[in-house]
């Protein structure tokens, strides 16, 4: 994938990226949570071919993996735009939803599926995990 760009609802934080690694689907409780329905779709990015301007807040939790995931948000609007996983430095994990041109993001995989609403069941044309595999087991991830 080449470049792309995205943003939140009010238009205050704007970002623009490169080369994507990989992505997917997540199906766990905190992406349920924190879009809204059931599941999220993020973006693999390394960090130096990611920018941002305007603010970005954030916010920590820990995750199953007892990794720390730093979600980032506007402050103005509360859009989603992008992740931090302690687990993965150097990298970010962009939002699908935040893209200006949400098909760019082509999905890779579908991990926490065990953990889908069945109302908003994973696709079937994607590898899928119930939980979250290992590193080695992700396509196009570096471990």
């Amino acid at each position: 994938m080449g470049s792309f760009s995205g943003g939140c609802l009010c238009g205050e934080v704007r970002y623009e990226g490169s080369e994507a690694q990989g992505g997917g689907h997540c199906y766990c409780e905190d992406c349920r949570r924190s879009s809204g329905t059931s599941h999220c779709s993020h973006m693999i990015v390394s960090e130096s071919r990611f920018s941002v301007q305007g603010e970005v807040r954030f916010f920590d939790a820990v995750a199953d993996s007892g990794n720390t995931i730093s979600r980032g948000f506007c402050p103005s609007c509360g859009s989603p735009i992008y992740s931090r996983n302690s687990g993965m430095p150097g990298m970010v994990i962009v939002r699908a939803s935040s893209l200006d041109d949400p098909d760019v993001f082509a999905p890779g995989l579908i991990v926490y599926a065990s953990r889908a609403p069945a109302w908003g069941q994973p696709r079937d044309d994607l590898p899928v995990f119930a939980e979250m595999p290992p590193a080695s087991d992700i396509p196009n991830v570096e471990a």
